[in-house]
């Protein structure tokens, strides 16, 4: 009995340590196979490990690289932008002179803008002063032409001495100034002095009579070395007689006989007669 108790628990303990040395060997086997997977992984760590410091390396070279090429081009932008500013100072300066000139010009402009119209107003005053000037001017002309027109309605035409045809004649300064402005004739003028010879224009006369209280008179007249006399001839009687190479018809009118024997009118002639020549003195 004993022996089978004895038995029994050796049989007991043979089977906990088969039980116990099966455990240590599945262990031992699971830790072996975790050692190997571990080194495994620990192996493709590492790889991953060198991978990334490999690429790491060339990542480091392409930034080095990069930056030295960031570096040159951001000297070569800080030369361009240097000389950009430059010329954008030189620029601005610019600008600021022509504005300067602009204000000053506009300053000028705005002061002769104002002068011009102070001007302005002072013509427009003096036009206005012209325009009535001119109405006024206007209305003279007007009237001295009624006037003039009545005066040649009033101008007399008498029958020269010689042909007997009519001619217009001037009795007083006024009707001779008209006949001037008509241009078909020249006209001198004259005061004579009884015994006197005067020239006047290309012929010579002389007074030999003056009688004021019947306004008749005697003259003389020399030309082209012949000698005319006039014999008591009336106030406003036109006086002919022809001068020169091709005779032409010139004419004498009195207009005033005074009481000391002198004798005032004017001799007329046609336009292409010969002018008197005029002596200069020394």
């Amino acid at each position: 009995m004993r022996d089978e108790t004895v038995q029994g628990t050796s049989r007991g303990y043979s089977g906990a340590l088969l039980a116990a040395i099966a455990v240590a060997l599945l262990l031992g086997i699971g830790g072996i196979i975790w050692s190997y997977s571990l080194n495994s992984k620990l192996a493709a760590q590492q790889q991953a490990t060198a991978d990334s410091a490999a690429q790491n390396a060339k990542l480091a070279a392409a930034l080095k690289d990069t930056d030295a090429r960031l570096n040159v081009a951001t000297d070569e932008l800080k030369t361009s932008l240097g000389v950009t500013q430059a010329q954008l100072d030189t620029r601005s300066a610019e600008l600021q002179v022509r504005e300067k000139r602009t204000e000053q010009a506009a300053a000028r402009l705005a002061t002769e803008q104002q002068q011009t119209a102070g001007q302005v107003a002072a013509v427009q005053t003096d036009v206005g002063g012209v325009k009535t000037d001119v109405a006024k001017t206007q209305t003279d002309v007007a009237k001295t032409q009624n006037d003039l027109a009545d005066t040649n309605t009033q101008m007399m035409s008498m029958k020269g001495d010689l042909n007997g045809h009519s001619t217009l004649i001037a009795r007083n300064s006024d009707e001779l100034e008209i006949l001037k402005h008509k241009g078909d004739r020249n006209y001198y003028e004259f005061t004579l002095v009884r015994g006197q010879k005067q020239q006047v224009g290309t012929v010579s006369l002389m007074l030999k009579r003056a009688d004021s209280k019947r306004s008749k008179y005697t003259l003389s007249v020399f030309s082209d070395d012949k000698q005319y006399e006039k014999k008591d001839k009336s106030l406003n009687e036109p006086l002919q007689f022809y001068s020169g190479k091709e005779p032409m018809l010139f004419e004498i009118v009195v207009n005033n006989v005074s009481a000391k024997n002198t004798v005032t009118g004017y001799l007329s002639s046609p336009k292409g007669a010969p002018a008197p020549v005029v002596v200069a003195e020394r």
